[in-house]
């Protein structure tokens, strides 16, 4: 009875936003930018148009591994936002403005998600395994989601924002590609992790688990 939840809440975090691979996909055309904005003497323009084929390809091998057109679609397009957004303003740090922004807004989301006792941890688990909102009803599992939800705000999005932050306003470009691809898979499988532990630890050892709400 206890191994089976626990396998079934760690296979659940584990699909949450993709996995490792779509996460090293991710990080992908920002690590193109950067390279390509060094052999090219800081072009801004030759680094933008080399981050977006990336990111055109990624899109196309996503498509060949079987994901939905429109994950593929969304990423070209930020790649192509955040190309703009450094071509319009000519500070090759802006790429990753984006990004930066993105975060702000996840940590901002999450963090009053709790307050309201919505936490976005749960919404996407219980889409995940088609439970829609029951998952809502079980007061166990409505604490457990907002105990584990906090690792997302604070292990990774503040992280994020605070490491991004800092990078972007001091003009670091190289560093900012750097953490770039550490903040991706690294940080999202240790946040998983702990997420995952956390939320174990929060319900109670009588629990079903999280494909079984209980009202």
């Amino acid at each position: 009875m206890t191994d089976q939840p626990t396998e079934t809440r760690d296979q659940s975090l584990r699909e949450l936003l993709g996995g490792r691979r779509g996460a090293v996909d991710a990080s992908i055309p920002p690590a193109v930018f950067v390279v390509a904005w060094l052999v090219s003497g800081r072009s801004i323009g030759w680094a933008a148009a080399a981050a977006i084929v990336a990111g055109v390809a990624v899109g196309i091998w996503r498509l060949a591994r079987g994901k939905r057109v429109t994950a593929s679609v969304a990423s070209v397009a930020a790649v192509s936002l955040a190309a703009f957004v450094a071509l319009r303003t000519g500070r090759a740090e802006d790429f990753f403005l984006i990004q930066l922004l993105s975060n702000v807004a996840s940590a901002l989301a999450w963090a009053l998600s709790i307050l309201i006792r919505w936490p976005l941890l749960g919404v996407v688990v219980g889409l995940v395994l088609g439970q829609k909102t029951r998952w809502r009803r079980d007061p166990d599992l409505v604490r457990a989601y907002g105990n584990a939800s906090w690792v997302w705000v604070l292990g990774q999005y503040t992280v994020r924002v605070v490491v991004f932050g800092l990078l972007w306003w001091s003009g670091w470009v190289v560093a900012l590609g750097v953490a770039r691809v550490v903040l991706s898979w690294p940080l999202v499988a240790a946040t998983l992790a702990a997420s995952a532990v956390v939320l174990r630890k929060s319900l109670p050892q009588t629990h079903p688990g999280l494909r079984h709400p209980r009202p």
